[in-house]
């Protein structure tokens, strides 16, 4: 099936399918028997986004709820499927480079090797420092001086009012040196680690929220249908036991229609 055959006869089926639409700020949507292609999808990634769309619509008919659980691995792949999931996140790594957080793995190494040249320059005068206790030198000073915003703010706006006038100041923590001319190195050291420890917790979070999205049963299972379009065979190759249960559910007509496209779609692209 070229494009516009699948889009025929998906909705020949009785689904609604909508190409003009922005999808919702993604490439593709599903939701109640409509999927949505955003209409400045490129042309080579019109066919798998639908596949993937469409997988979401045939996990839907075997688990109803799909939407708000985010389904189970042993409704649409079998019993004991949990035991293969690394297979389907090889896959899902394939099919979506994002999946893997590469650019958010290498930026949290760099904060973390930024974090430990900080450490060694406190180390150098506090040689007992140690990240998880308080730094009593630390707070004493700190407390008088209009640094301690940046332990909560990387760039904070002062503005300081008397009888006359106003006064506005800017400190950043790229300025700590110029703007506190006092401050010991070691001091503007530790604001920077501190403030590097919650760049770093950002992107944990970041991270773990693409790791929960990408990791549910029904994504796990869309970006599997969509791998078997973009290269049948690789997929195969990294989850043997994942595809001998799919091809048996499959073969057992268990996916419904989704046999039929796979038939005239990924065969004809292999």
């Amino acid at each position: 099936m070229d494009k516009k055959e699948l889009v025929k006869y998906l909705k020949s089926i009785g689904l609604s399918v909508h190409t003009t639409t922005k999808a919702r700020g993604h490439q593709g949507f599903f939701l109640n028997n409509r999927i949505d292609i955003s209409k400045n999808i490129s042309e080579d990634r019109f066919i798998p986004t639908l596949l993937h769309e469409f997988a979401h619509y045939i996990h839907s008919k075997i688990e109803p709820d799909m939407n708000k659980t985010g389904g189970t691995l042993s409704s649409v792949f079998g019993e004991n499927a949990e035991k293969y999931v690394e297979e389907l996140i090889q896959v899902t790594n394939f099919v979506d480079k994002n999946s893997a957080c590469i650019r958010l793995l290498e930026h949290k190494e760099r904060v973390k090797a930024k974090i430990k040249d900080c450490e060694k320059i406190i180390k150098l005068y506090y040689p007992k420092f140690m990240r998880s206790k308080k730094f009593k030198e630390f707070d004493k000073y700190i407390r008088h001086s209009n640094a301690r915003y940046l332990l909560r703010y990387d760039r904070v706006k002062l503005i300081e009012r008397g009888f006359f006038k106003k006064t506005t100041k800017l400190y950043t923590i790229d300025n700590i040196e110029k703007d506190f001319c006092d401050m010991p190195e070691a001091f503007a050291a530790y604001i920077r680690l501190h403030s590097l420890q919650k760049k770093q917790s950002r992107i944990s979070a970041r991270i773990n929220r693409y790791k929960k999205y990408y990791e549910k049963p029904c994504e796990l299972f869309a970006r599997y249908v969509e791998g078997l379009y973009l290269d049948k065979a690789w997929v195969e190759a990294i989850s043997p036991n994942i595809t001998k249960m799919f091809n048996k559910l499959l073969n057992e007509g268990y996916y419904m229609e989704l046999k039929t496209i796979l038939d005239h779609t990924c065969l004809h692209n292999v």
